[in-house]
């Protein structure tokens, strides 16, 4: 019977050794080549990723560029369109019919005037503006000779009660439309301590039509007592346009931008249209700004007249 012979032990180990080495070797090269081929495979697809994409589809591109672009075009324009429909111009003797119709169920408020309750609370006549007396208001009125003045802004009502005289003097038959929520702003009372506040209520209102009253104009100045960009779309709307249009309300830019292009709609063809605060401290906040930008996007020439800008329709 033949022996089995089996070789010593470090012959096996020497084996499984260079065995081990071959295998490695072969093993490490195939994950080797895997990466490399991985890496070329992944950096030809992403290199091939971005050209095909827009080949395959410049439709859509195209389109989503024209629509941004259109987009931008709409929000922008939408600054400059004030799309309320005007009526028909009133006549201007029934402007003020119109007003007493509209807001005041056909009775004037200045009838029974003052209440009994306010009395006490108003004094005889508290007339106070700023730049209510500049020379652009009589040389506005004599030039236009306006049978419709609408004033947007008015507090205590200096400005209205200087056009009413003015006109008065020239012999016009002018009707004075003022345009405020008469609320002043918030802080106003501590400029004005001696207009007093009922539950929430200023008096502001209330001291204007005494003004008025004090100076005898209550037939040709009528307050209309609502918001300003609402009163003058209302006024489109019911066909009340004036001949000279004072604005001087809100003095950032925002307000200022909204009420001109408001009041330009019911500013009657040929008139003109003002206001203060173009070359002071409110200029910061974006008054002349918001003027100068109206008339380049109008194609108008601002004119200045001490304090005040003036552009002319005709």
């Amino acid at each position: 019977m033949k022996e089995d012979r089996q070789p010593p032990f470090h012959h096996h180990h020497r084996r499984l050794a260079a065995f081990t080495r071959r295998s490695f070797t072969k093993s490490t090269a195939y994950v080797v080549i895997l990466i490399l081929l991985s890496f070329a495979l992944g950096y030809l697809s992403a290199a091939s990723y971005h050209p095909r994409q827009h080949s395959q589809s410049p439709t859509i591109s195209q389109t989503t560029i024209a629509s941004a672009t259109a987009a931008v075009t709409a929000t922008e324009l939408d600054h400059y369109r004030f799309r309320t429909q005007c009526a028909d111009p009133v006549h201007p003797k029934l402007v003020r019919q119109t007003i007493l119709d509209r807001v005041f169920n056909g009775t004037s408020p200045y009838a029974s005037f003052p209440p009994p309750h306010i009395s006490p609370l108003l004094r005889e006549s508290r007339i106070k503006g700023w730049g209510s007396n500049g020379a652009v208001f009589g040389n506005l009125i004599r030039k236009v000779k306006p049978e419709t003045i609408i004033e947007v802004g008015t507090f205590l009502g200096a400005s209205a009660i200087n056009m009413a005289r003015l006109t008065r003097e020239l012999g016009l038959k002018t009707q004075i439309l003022c345009v405020d929520d008469f609320r002043g702003w918030p802080g106003f009372l501590d400029r004005f301590r001696e207009l007093k506040m009922v539950n929430g209520d200023v008096m502001l209102m209330y001291q204007f039509m005494q003004n008025v009253v004090h100076v005898n104009s209550t037939e040709s100045v009528l307050f209309v007592p609502f918001q300003t960009g609402t009163t003058l779309e209302k006024l489109c709307e019911w066909g009340v346009f004036g001949d000279l249009v004072e604005v001087d309300a809100g003095h950032d830019f925002h307000s200022a931008w909204i009420d001109i292009n408001r009041a330009y709609k019911v500013l009657r063809p040929g008139g003109v249209m003002f206001g203060h605060d173009y070359f002071t401290a409110a200029d910061y906040r974006g008054v002349r700004r918001a003027v100068n930008l109206f008339a380049k996007v109008n194609g108008f020439r601002v004119k200045v007249d001490g304090q005040h800008w003036v552009i002319d329709s005709a």
